[in-house]
């Protein structure tokens, strides 16, 4: 057998471990994303104007949220750390409360910056006047949101995630049936509009992180004990930020460069932006399995890593790598197969839908090579060092900064889509290389380090293996 690689009984447990936590976080996922379109969809309805201060709106919202999910990400392996000991879990649980507040918080203000952002970007004033309210509505929905996401990680780290479906969809449920009364109204009520859609998507945040907290206090918090962020503890708060913030940061550069990608097909034709929209919804359909299998693998590193041993924790990568590349290949398997029906949801026009299918090629390299670097990057979380990953995408993102104008401009959808391929491939050997450099690490003992320590992010304790072990060489 390799070394570190998933192969026997064992490592078809493992991998059925890792599967059957990821699939109730991805079918969170596609939930979640089916009912965001329900808003779009009643807003078209309603009015032009206010679908356009949607846009508006989540053109920030969007980045905002997925930051704050990134940085509480941070948070899972070291509730998995201390799953097993509540005196140790309760004070990380606070800490991860505080960093929610500490990520929500500039979140939330640029949310509430919209009408300001959109003056600045020359957004027209139709539009601007048509945001009322909104802005300020999703900008708590941002707070609520960071709040739920404190419990919905730790909850992941416990290895609870069909705790976290079944709250994700109580909140899903809510965001479907709420758009449909408040905006366009039932009977005699007239609806809100726009002030509808936001009292909607807050109120739907709200039931997620009240159900969520309501179950990680059932399952982690002693009879007696409160779980509330108490009084701050900096040191600890900005422990679980070293592993958290680049994460949110990693997701800030990823926005950032698609949203260039985007203005290079938007530059090549109409008709090229709206095939890049449609190609990068079906990518994002795949890669939420590869994100829900790497949460899934982080708590099944926690013993190993405490205990410092290499190889257990790079089976364990390796078994997320290979649930991630099925999960993938299964749903691009059934894209292929079910390719003229899928598409044609996004589109009827026949010139749209035959220009999508002759980039599904490229489509699927570009997923399959994000899904496995981000299986790698969760390795990288497990073990506490992220800031490898956020180095790794400025570089391999940064160079596609560069060349995507001109790419586009010189070779059309299909040379941008194919550097964006190239971007992935670099990503995935950036990913690996760090994790495999960072996870030789652990069997090594901090410099300089008492007995009595406590171990840094990613190192072990005294007591742990001084030599490395076999299969920790680089």
């Amino acid at each position: 057998m390799a070394e570190g690689g998933p192969a026997g009984p064992e490592g078809a447990k493992r991998a059925r471990r890792i599967a059957g936590a990821a699939l109730p976080l991805y079918l969170t996922m596609v939930a979640s994303s089916a009912a965001s379109l329900v808003d779009t969809a009643v807003l078209g309805r309603h009015a032009t104007a206010s679908l356009a201060a949607l846009a508006v709106t989540l053109a920030v919202f969007g980045p905002a949220t997925a930051a704050v999910s990134g940085a509480m990400r941070g948070v899972v392996p070291f509730v998995a750390g201390h799953k097993d000991d509540a005196d140790e879990l309760l004070p990380v649980l606070r800490n991860g409360m505080w960093l929610g507040i500490c990520v929500g918080l500039p979140g939330a203000a640029a949310v509430a910056s919209v009408p300001l952002i959109g003056r600045a970007g020359g957004a027209p004033r139709t539009t601007l006047d048509a945001l009322g309210v909104f802005p300020y509505l999703l900008a708590c929905s941002v707070l609520v949101m960071s709040a739920a996401s404190a419990a919905t990680s730790a909850l992941v780290g416990l290895g609870r995630g069909r705790t976290v479906m079944r709250s994700g969809m109580a909140g899903t449920g809510a965001a479907v049936v709420l758009p449909l009364v408040l905006v366009g109204g039932v009977g005699s009520f007239e609806g809100l509009g726009l002030p509808g859609a936001g009292i909607a998507m807050l109120a739907s945040g709200a039931i997620n992180a009240s159900l969520a907290h309501l179950q990680l206090r059932r399952h982690a918090v002693p009879a007696g004990r409160p779980l509330r962020p108490g009084r701050p503890r900096p040191r600890e708060v900005i422990e679980l930020a070293g592993v958290g913030v680049p994460l949110a940061a990693t997701v800030l550069v990823k926005f950032a460069v698609l949203g260039v990608l985007a203005f290079s097909a938007a530059r090549v034709s109409t008709d090229g932006a709206a095939v890049h929209s449609i190609c990068l919804s079906l990518v994002n359909l795949m890669f939420g399995a590869a994100v829900a299998v790497g949460q899934a693998t982080v708590p099944l590193m926690a013993v190993p890593v405490k205990a410092g041993d290499v190889r257990e924790v790079r089976r364990s990568v390796r078994a997320g790598v290979l649930v991630a590349l099925c999960a993938v290949c299964a749903l691009a398997l059934l894209l292929v197969a079910a390719r003229t029906p899928v598409v044609s949801l996004f589109t009827e026009d026949t010139g749209l839908r035959e220009q999508v299918l002759d980039l599904l090629p490229v489509v699927l390299l570009v997923v399959l090579a994000d899904a496995v670097q981000a299986v790698f990057g969760f390795g990288l979380i497990g073990i506490r060092h992220t800031v490898p990953s956020l180095v790794v995408f400025a570089v391999c993102y940064g160079l596609l900064a560069l060349v995507a104008l001109p790419v586009g401009t010189a070779g059309g959808l299909g040379a941008l889509w194919l550097s964006l391929a190239g971007a992935n491939l670099l990503l995935l050997a950036g990913q690996a290389w760090s994790f495999r450099r960072r996870s030789a690490a652990l069997a090594a003992p901090e410099p300089g380090a008492g007995d009595g320590d406590p171990p840094s992010r990613g190192r072990v304790r005294r007591d742990a293996p001084a030599g490395p072990t076999e299969g920790s060489r680089p």
